[in-house]
């Protein structure tokens, strides 16, 4: 069996603060009526993690011959020809990346993610570090990221018994192809009116500290919160502060976890990417070719995602038009 660069069918999900712009932006099929807050594009889920699910929640390859297979079943079968000599997580061979598109209608609510220490203490509980890129921002859209300095755990406890936690976090403007590294530990909200790729590490725990006193319209109840987990997660040393880099920075992001390049392709423009290690392609301008095998001639689209194996003897991307790509590679490939 050959393998090639693989596209997956979205797994998108109804969520309170969810709109229509993954259609209206990003050219994606929604359902009629639905507030589509999460698309998600690459994602590998042991059973138990996402909706309590008695099986793998794993993408679906959508094209090429391997079309109707999942991405947990291709990580079995192709073994590093696939992963190359990057480590699975956990003890089920979980693929090490999820990547999502988020359409922020309302503001999220400002949350916090575990880091390893509390994840090995805790069971259920997953290292959750992330990227944000900015596709598209409605005028005076803006995020919260990381907690302004000298806050203390006292004070930020007072101010979520207070109610105005959010002047305790830092607040920046949000334009289009700004990019923002959230690590686990960094209280963070995704602002209304944002649409953002998110590259992250392969984990759904989030610790909400406050929504905005916001009423849940399909239970008439304020959401849960989780107060207590979040603040043994919070970093108060200021050590793991969220921070920003243009898009002209080279890379994006260098974390423990992935790395995250902009690449723009002038029309008619070829860039043959390096093998050897997975990486992964986010299409967020314009339209490309693909040059792989059972690939050759695809067209890959704003909006698409792209897996390129490990084991592929080379992969190129030619601009139909003038393109922007965000690549995705793994720390030492």
């Amino acid at each position: 069996m050959t393998i090639y660069p693989f596209k997956f069918r979205p797994r998108l999900v109804e969520k309170m603060w969810g709109g229509r712009k993954l259609q209206t932006v990003l050219g994606k099929a929604l359902p009629p009526g639905k507030m589509i807050g999460e698309s998600w594009e690459l994602y590998d889920f042991p059973p138990g993690v996402v909706d309590r699910s008695a099986d793998w929640i794993s993408s679906e390859i959508a094209n090429g011959p391997l079309a109707g297979r999942t991405l947990h079943w291709a990580v079995g079968e192709f073994k590093a020809d696939l992963y190359g000599d990057v480590p699975l997580v956990g003890e089920h061979g979980q693929f090490p990346l999820l990547v999502k598109f988020l359409d922020a209608r309302e503001d999220l609510s400002v949350q916090v993610h575990p880091d390893e220490s509390y994840a090995r203490a805790n069971p259920g509980s997953h290292l959750k570090s992330e990227a944000w890129y900015v596709l598209q921002s409605d005028p005076g859209s803006r995020l919260l990221k990381g907690l302004r300095p000298g806050t203390t755990r006292q004070q930020f406890q007072a101010a979520l018994e207070q109610g105005d936690v959010e002047r305790l976090i830092q607040s920046v403007r949000a334009k289009e192809d700004t990019c923002f590294y959230l690590p686990s530990g960094a209280v963070h909200a995704l602002g209304a009116g944002l649409l953002v790729a998110e590259v992250q590490t392969p984990s759904d725990t989030t610790f909400r500290v406050f929504d905005f006193n916001r009423v849940d319209p399909t239970t008439g109840k304020t959401r849960s919160l989780h107060v207590a987990q979040a603040m043994e997660c919070i970093d108060f040393t200021g050590t793991e502060q969220a921070c920003e880099t243009a898009a002209s920075a080279a890379p994006l992001v260098r974390s423990p976890y992935f790395d995250l390049h902009r690449l723009h392709l002038a029309e008619h423009e070829s860039r043959t990417l390096s093998s050897g290690n997975p990486s992964v392609v986010i299409v967020i301008r314009g339209s490309l070719e693909v040059s792989a095998p059972h690939a050759e001639g695809v067209q890959a689209r704003r909006g698409d995602v792209w897996l390129l194996p490990a084991g592929l003897e080379a992969y190129a991307f030619r601009a139909v038009s003038p393109s922007t790509l965000l690549h995705v590679t793994f720390p030492g490939a």
